[in-house]
């Protein structure tokens, strides 16, 4: 069997899968194992409206909300039309584009790098597996710790109970073709509470909504 070809930048094919959906596509973009098998469900690139579970996570969002790799904005835009203050930050340039000309603030950035406001946000939203960005989830909410002010809150989105948490090397793989390896990493709901031990963090609130499940930690 002929491997499928890679495309050495995780970002080039996360790119192509935000411009197709961008163009009504509803194709879908899955994570690997380096060898190719599927390890979690394929994820939505038609993230362009809110998706059920979204209003409950929002209603949340107090004073200025700092969201975590955006994508193309569907959060963070969403925020600005209730007249919230908010900031989308993404590594991918195509997914800032289409943040900004959905209305949302967006910034390209890293969150491990400096961003706007450190340590002035009221709430940051880590959503759509984005608690896996960097593949140490306990570094990460550490970060997002120091990105909120005393007081502030990380909003984040996990697995759900019983699922496996893990940290490793993945792929993308969109349309026949797979990324090089990058890092990332899953939360399941019932290892938040260790989880945010381990960040300095503790759990204040732990809820359910559409069959998706959130964490509000602070």
């Amino acid at each position: 069997m002929t491997a499928p070809p890679v495309v050495n930048a995780p970002l080039r094919l996360y790119a192509q899968a935000l411009r197709q959906a961008d163009r009504g596509g509803r194709e879908r973009l899955e994570l690997v194992d380096p060898d190719g098998r599927a390890i979690d469900r394929a994820a939505p690139v038609d993230w362009t409206g809110l998706r059920p579970g979204d209003t409950g996570l929002l209603d949340r969002c107090v004073g200025p909300t700092l969201d975590v790799g955006c994508g193309p904005g569907r959060l963070a835009a969403a925020l600005a039309r209730r007249g919230r203050p908010a900031l989308g930050v993404d590594i991918c340039p195509e997914a800032v584009r289409q943040a900004r000309r959905r209305g949302a603030l967006a910034v390209r950035g890293d969150v491990f790098a400096a961003l706007p406001m450190e340590g002035g946000w009221t709430s940051v939203l880590l959503v759509d597996g984005n608690i896996g960005i960097g593949g140490d989830p306990a570094r990460l909410l550490r970060r997002c710790a120091g990105l909120v002010h005393r007081g502030g809150t990380v909003l984040a989105e996990m697995h759900p109970p019983g699922a496996n948490s893990w940290e490793g090397a993945v792929r993308l793989r969109y349309r026949g073709r797979v990324s090089a390896p990058f890092p990332w990493a899953a939360v399941a709901a019932h290892d938040v509470g260790e989880l945010a031990h381990r960040a300095g963090l503790r759990v204040r609130t732990l809820w359910t909504e559409a069959d998706r499940w959130f964490a509000r930690l602070g």
